[in-house]
Order: C-alpha cells, then structure tokens, then sequence
C-alpha cells in the first residue's frame, strides 16, 4: 500500500521491485519548481545515482532526515532555466566553498565550468555527500572574506598582477633550484623527482610567457572595456578580434598548468616526505603545496570571475 500525502511518498510498504518506478512515475508528474519528499527505511542514494543516469541534471536533491531508522529525502524538479551552478560560479560567491572543493579532489578553477554532480561522477565521488558539506558551509556565518566578485574588473586586474603573478615571480625561481638540488642528492633513491623536476621547468616555462601576454595584451583591453563602459573613452578595435580568443588561450594555458601540478601532487603523494627527507626536500614539498594553493586561488579569480564578466562587458560595449 502505498500512502500519499500531499507531496509525500511513503514508500516502506512497497515490495522493493515497486520502489523506484514509482518514485520515477510521481517525479515525471511533478510541475517544474515542485518537489517531492521521499520517505524510506533506508538511504535512498541508489535512487540518486538511478535518476540522474536517467533523467539527467534536472533535479536538486537534499535530505531531510539521515536514518537511524527514517530517511527523508526532498527530490525538487528544477525549472528549465534553473541550471545547476558550476564549481567556479559556486567559488566566485562563497570562496569558503572552495576548500570542500580542494578536500575532495574537485577542481574549482582550470575544471570550474563542470556542475558538482559531472565532476564528482568524474572522480567517483558521492556528490550528494558533497552537495551536503556545502549546504552546511551555508548555515555557518561568513567572515569577512576579500569580496573579489565585487570588484571592478580594471582593480582586479591590477590585483591579481600585484599579488599572484608577483608571487609566482618572486617564489618560482627558488622552486626551480630546490627542485633541481632535491633531485640531484635524491634521485637516485626516489626517481619521481627526476619528473617533479621537468614539471617545475615545463610550469615555468608555462607561466612565463602566460603573464607576460595578460599583462601586455589581455589585461589592457579589459581595462579599456571599463572606461569604454563609464563613457570616458571609446574602445579601440584589437588586433586578436573579440576577448574571447585571448581568453580561450589563457584558460588552455591555465588548464596545462594544473595537469603539471596535479601530476607533482600525484608523485609526491599529496606532498609526503619519505623518512630520509633533508631540510631541502621538506622545503621543496613546502613550496610546492603553497604555490599551488596560490595558483588555485589565481586562475580562479581569472577563469571564473574575470574572464565571464569581461565577455559580458564586451557584448554589451
């Protein structure tokens, strides 16, 4: 027997067999916008991973009780246009979201155009566990975080110039001469530092270049967009033809840069020194894990706030 109330589905009653095609049934009935609430003697997350091989990323999920005895579950069918935020949209409002991102291995920046749901299918990952630890970040008051998405782009700009690719100049160089020492002493006992190496040359390699045509081509004409947008003077046109071009190749370099990293991080095992690890080898694997997270937070800034908003204000000049 199966009891509905409103928009509630008891479905403890049904043989197991009735379960989901029922669910699915009353799912397909529902009005965009409107939900439905699950309830069972166990954790429907089956049905999760059911709906979205079937019906695609078209619903929100949320649960509302976890067991021990009743799961309840709030199954809403979104709207047409009410799209799932990507995890570079979901790190430009709320950066504190950015560490659930890093904690489980989920690229916010060179892979922020995935949903939560595609990059953890990726990975392999529950992404309703992750859409959980995100709702909770949601109920914790926020500090006073750096408020980047509400920056003028022509100040962000000249602060990512200021701070990130500063850093990158000023830390860089020393990376590369550890790099090279740590392997020279050590690479006979531990060969993945002969590779982790080559990626620290082949990153700044990379980012040499990479900065040089932000801060010479790129970052001008964003900057002549915003006193184009405040009537002050008219945009010249660029010899590259629409922002979108430069863009396409900054975001291929970005994303060529964190494979680099991502396969440092990946041979050293989450930057794990061994027992015989010199003061130089710790300093190296230091380095390393900290101009990553600055890099993380650098092409963030750029692929998921810059770069958008700079197109918008290209089409609308």
């Amino acid at each position: 027997m199966l009891v509905v109330t409103e928009n509630i589905l008891n479905v403890t009653l049904l043989e197991p067999k009735l379960k989901h095609p029922t669910i699915f049934n009353r799912f397909d009935e529902l009005e965009k916008g409107f939900d439905l609430i699950i309830h069972n003697d166990h954790d429907p997350k089956p049905l999760y991973y059911q709906m979205l091989g079937e019906r695609g990323n078209i619903f929100k999920w949320e649960y509302l009780e976890q067991g021990p005895e009743w799961w309840k579950v709030r199954i809403t069918k979104n709207f047409d246009t009410d799209k799932e935020e990507t995890l570079g949209a979901i790190a430009a409002k709320d950066l504190r979201k950015a560490q659930i991102f890093k904690q489980n291995g989920l690229d916010f920046c060179c892979g922020g155009k995935k949903t939560v749901k595609e990059a953890c299918a990726e990975k392999g990952i529950d992404s309703a566990r992750v859409e959980q630890e995100l709702q909770k970040i949601d109920q914790i008051p926020a500090s006073r975080p750096l408020p980047y998405n509400e920056w003028s782009l022509d100040f962000l700009a000249d602060y990512i110039v200021n701070t990130h690719h500063s850093y990158i100049r000023k830390f860089l160089p020393d990376i590369r001469i550890y790099a090279e020492k740590v392997n020279r002493v050590h690479g006979a006992r531990h060969q993945e530092l002969e590779r982790i190496y080559e990626l620290v040359e082949a990153v700044n390699a990379e980012l040499g270049a990479h900065m040089i045509k932000e801060e010479k081509i790129l970052f001008p004409y964003i900057k002549a967009l915003v006193i184009a947008e405040k009537g002050i003077a008219p945009i010249q046109a660029s010899h590259f033809g629409t922002i979108q071009n430069p863009i396409n190749m900054m975001e291929m370099e970005h994303e060529a840069v964190g494979e680099y990293l991502a396969e440092i991080r990946s041979l050293s095992n989450d930057y794990t020194l061994p027992s015989n690890a010199c003061a130089s080898y710790s300093l190296l694997y230091r380095m390393l894990h900290e101009f990553e997270t600055d890099l993380h937070l650098h092409i963030h800034l750029e692929n998921n706030i810059l770069f958008p908003k700079s197109l918008v204000l290209e089409n609308n000049k």
